[in-house]
């Protein structure tokens, strides 16, 4: 059905050059890289045994059960003597840093996809680096050695196969799924393989009987359609027959950038809430400037207690980096949806994100041509940051409150 590292005789020509590469547990897995103390323990990144959520867990949790984004408290009735710890998120940036160099010197055509998983297409690489598959099996080497994380590799002719591959793969593994099996290792895969089931979708298609792939893959178009909707009707007709055009893209930035923070069960207050947020958009605007972006709708997410979510957006006039501007906005949707949390019974996560993002060198300055206070300040704590590290300096409205940093959203 497949061929792992070991068959590699095996693989011969075809059109299986497409790579997804997958850190595993990757949060977890820099944490034991750091801490040799946690190697072979159940572990948790995020969540404590009083609340919070899941960021990550180790694989021996994950062997419990454990899983992500899980409630703290769920997780350590499943897994009692797990570690907790808190998130190092410059150090998983730092790490994410250094893999991407590997994915870029391994081939030019790279689409990362967020911090830790990307696609590579290594077609025009065979004179060069001799097949996919030894391309993948070095590259897994070089994460390993240069970096000290383990890494699956999916390697097919879609890039939406090459994924299901690295999953099926984990933990740290090489996957390949040969042209002429593709349909034999797919269809039977359950459903929630398929891009875009979820538990919503997932529940509709069992309710009707729909299990596998192959069971999807034998439906009438239009019955799909009718059970799905009309686009992802077609899109899973597509999928589950392994259609998917869509080339590894180089070049393409994120629409968005983001952060989040769950809050567990504890009741905040209004003030406590505007900490978190002041936290969060400071991270967000920082990143920002370090990319050279700015933008101009401003995103608040929020998970309710009662488990409900929605999300509150305006804009600006025109795109900034700027802290100052940016939070104004994101208070004034907080304030504004403030009866709606007190309704809900309070929150559980809080997210804040910017998008409609433009290049820093696109955007045109409003007169007088002169740098805002607010831009001189955000330069210089920026410079004392990149010099002495994330948390030598913060913002006194900060202090004594919980220092948990936010959690990077996926790129859109």
């Amino acid at each position: 059905m497949f061929v792992d590292e070991r068959d590699a005789p095996r693989v011969g020509k075809g059109l299986a050059t497409i790579l997804h590469a997958d850190l595993d547990s990757f949060y977890a897995s820099v944490e034991q890289r750091d801490d040799p103390s946690l190697r072979g323990r159940p572990l948790a990144v995020g969540a404590r045994p009083t609340g919070g959520v899941v960021l990550a867990a180790s694989y021996e949790a994950k062997a419990m059960g454990v899983r992500t984004p899980m409630n703290g408290r769920d997780a350590w009735k499943l897994c009692p003597h797990m570690v907790s710890v808190r998130p190092r998120f410059e150090a998983y940036t730092e790490a994410s840093r250094a893999v991407f160099e590997i994915f870029d010197d391994t081939t030019p055509i790279v689409e990362g996809i967020s911090i830790d998983e990307a696609f590579l297409d290594v077609g025009g690489l065979r004179r060069l680096s001799g097949p996919p598959i030894d391309i993948a099996s070095r590259l897994r080497d070089r994460v390993r050695t240069d970096v000290g994380l383990p890494i699956t590799v999916g390697v097919a002719r879609t890039k939406f196969l090459a994924k299901v591959a690295s999953g099926v793969g984990k933990p740290d593994g090489l996957l390949v799924v040969e042209p002429d099996r593709e349909l034999e290792f797919l269809h039977p895969l359950p459903i929630e393989k398929l891009w875009g089931v979820g538990a919503v979708t997932s529940e509709k298609l069992r309710a009707r009987g729909i299990h596998t792939v192959a069971d999807v893959a034998s439906l009438d178009g239009e019955v799909l359609v009718g059970l799905v909707g009309r686009a992802m009707g077609r899109q899973l007709a597509a999928l589950s027959h392994n259609v998917d055009a869509r080339r590894v893209r180089t070049g393409v930035r994120r629409g968005s950038i983001g952060s989040q923070q769950a809050l567990g069960r504890a009741r905040r207050d209004r003030r406590e809430l505007d900490e978190v947020l002041l936290r969060l958009v400071d991270r967000v605007t920082r990143r920002m400037r370090n990319a050279d972006r700015a933008g101009r709708t401003v995103t608040l997410r929020f998970r309710f207690d009662d488990f409900g979510r929605a999300t509150r957006s305006s804009s600006l006039p025109g795109p900034t980096a700027a802290t100052t501007p940016l939070l104004e906005v994101a208070r004034a949707l907080l304030d504004a949806a403030w009866p709606l949390v007190e309704e809900r019974g309070g929150l559980t996560l809080l997210g804040f994100t910017v998008g409609n993002l433009d290049d820093t060198g696109t955007v045109q300055l409003a007169l007088p041509f002169t740098r805002s206070a607010e831009t001189g300040l955000d330069t210089a704590v920026d410079a004392v940051r990149d010099k002495f590290g994330g948390a030598s300096l913060t913002r006194a409205s900060t202090l004594g409150s919980d220092p948990e940093a936010g959690v990077p959203l996926l790129p859109d």
